[in-house]
């Protein structure tokens, strides 16, 4: 996923005197406090740690409880979703209007109906409310879909990403994957079928335009000579 990233941080935990003989939980127990929050120092949410403890000596601070420093190094599993990345999340909800995703089992993610592309049709098949393609009519979006969508934005307070289905590459993952090729060929017919009816259409209307200009030879005779006999007869 490209969200995901992992970073290697230079660590100080400041721990209690009380916790001095079992300073290997307090330290675990500070860096949890990290976990699915997310850290402008590391740009990121912190999914995961691995510390490493560079020294078991401690710098005691001054105070009326004098705190002690442990230095460590940590490897950091950092979740940081941007614009047009593309993620993956579990379908749990459909709307005629919206599809609700959970992504990594903590984040939530919401498509708006105007963020759907209009390929995909709302239905309601067997009491539940699925959103089936019109041109691929076994690629379907429903309750534990794994979908894939691009990122619009990410709310790091509350963790919640706002998505869109338009690119090509979006909607179910698992039909994209085994259907690659087969959706590929058919946007690519599609687009080369319109560009050559759009081509198709010019030269159509230069041809009528030409035959409402010129008329032939032929034709003005017939028509002098159809005026003269309306004339002798007169």
């Amino acid at each position: 996923m490209e969200a995901l990233k992992e970073s290697e941080a230079d660590l100080v935990v400041y721990l209690h005197p009380s916790n001095a003989k079992c300073s290997n939980d307090a330290i675990l127990s500070s860096l949890s406090s990290l976990l699915f929050t997310y850290s402008e120092t590391f740009e990121g949410v912190v999914l995961a740690y691995d510390p490493n403890i560079c020294s078991k000596l401690a710098k005691i601070l001054p105070g009326i409880h004098p705190y002690f420093g442990v230095k460590l190094k940590a490897r950091l599993l950092l979740f940081n979703p941007t614009p047009n990345m593309l993620l993956e999340g579990e379908v749990v909800k459909i709307t005629p209007q919206s599809i609700h995703a959970v992504v990594l089992g903590f984040s939530s993610a919401f498509i708006a109906d105007e963020d759907i592309w209009d390929d995909f049709k709302h239905k309601i098949k067997r009491g539940k409310e699925v959103y089936v393609s019109r041109s691929h009519k076994k690629h379907k979006i429903e309750v534990g879909t794994i979908l894939r969508f691009a990122v619009k934005s990410f709310d790091e307070e509350i963790l919640h990403i706002s998505g869109s289905l338009v690119a090509d590459h979006t909607g179910s993952s698992q039909w994209l994957d085994k259907n690659l090729n087969e959706w590929s060929q058919a946007d690519s017919t599609t687009k080369k079928r319109k560009s050559g009816e759009g081509e198709a259409e010019k030269p159509e209307d230069g041809r009528l335009m030409m035959k409402r200009e010129t008329s032939s030879p032929k034709n003005d005779k017939q028509a002098k000579k159809s005026k003269k006999r309306r004339k002798e007869h007169s």
